[in-house]
């Protein structure tokens, strides 16, 4: 709230005295100012950087024993800090991602293949490390490849965490994969995919997968489409050119519901039927159906 046009914000002024107080080497003083300031909706972000780099009490890395570092452009953050449900868009974006990784260990304990023995990860469409951080934490940096079209999602991984990764595309098939990897996990990919390239993506992930290993992706299945009041099309499909990425064009990059049957059809023709050795039903988030391919 301001008191003139040119004047700060309440949230500006608690950032801008928190500094002042860090500058002067008063740490209680800044952080109980900046703590403050982590409230405010326009200098959440900007207060939280200065808490976390500056090991202040009240830092989410140390509550929570890993690297609690968050991109400016990071539209899942965006989306949490602009949404009306969200009271702690900090805690609610980074509780996400763990509870993403507690989803994906119930997945894989059902195919009889814990999370912890998996020598090689490849997470698929990482963005800015909503999940990344979690895994890392889990299996150590080595273990973990991201990759993103997005190229400052991967350098703020790699920058951030430690990791290996590489740089998708925007055509399916000019993704170079510089290896094979034991888990090939792509969240929320296929919920955003037109039908154009929805089954060619499918294919080229798949070939990504090492002998044995596995794929996981998710969708926007039927109670999701019911819960946006989607129609699908005969075929099983909606498409829609909107998403809360600011970064990459709707047309490629939109929200796509999906039945099972349509799901079930495409890994019968590019994977084979055979691949698929577990599904769950709205699985993530308890909004996102899971299926889970074993490369034979």
């Amino acid at each position: 709230m301001t008191t003139s046009k040119n004047a700060l914000s309440a949230g500006q002024q608690l950032l801008q005295e928190g500094r002042q107080l860090l500058a002067q080497g008063d740490r209680v003083g800044a952080a109980q100012v900046l703590t403050r300031a982590r409230d405010e909706r326009d200098t959440v972000l900007a207060a939280h950087a200065l808490i976390e780099s500056n090991d202040l009490v009240g830092s989410f890395t140390n509550m929570m024993g890993l690297d609690c570092s968050i991109a400016p452009e990071d539209d899942i953050f965006g989306f949490f800090n602009n949404h009306p449900s969200s009271h702690n868009p900090l805690r609610d974006y980074l509780a996400d991602g763990w509870r993403t990784l507690a989803e994906l260990m119930l997945l894989l304990e059902a195919v009889d293949q814990p999370l912890l023995k998996i020598p090689r990860v490849l997470e698929f469409a990482c963005g800015h490390g909503r999940f990344t951080r979690h895994l890392v934490k889990a299996l150590g940096a080595e273990r973990v490849v991201v990759s993103d079209v997005v190229p400052s999602a991967v350098d703020f991984s790699q920058n951030t965490f430690g990791v290996g990764g590489f740089l998708s595309a925007s055509v399916p098939e000019d993704v170079q994969w510089p290896g094979r990897y034991d888990l090939v996990f792509v969240l929320s990919l296929f919920s955003h995919l037109p039908r154009s390239t929805w089954a060619r993506w499918l294919k080229v992930l798949y070939e990504a997968v090492a002998p044995g290993g596995l794929l996981i992706f998710s969708t926007h299945g039927t109670k999701a489409a019911r819960f946006d009041s989607v129609q699908l099309d005969a075929e099983g499909f909606f498409f829609a050119p909107s998403s809360e990425s600011h970064a990459i064009d709707t047309q490629e990059y939109g929200t796509a519901f999906t039945s099972e049957a349509f799901v079930l059809q495409r890994i019968a023709e590019t994977c084979g039927a055979e691949s698929l050795v577990h599904r769950s039903p709205v699985h993530f988030w308890n909004h996102q159906d899971a299926y889970v391919l074993r490369r034979r």
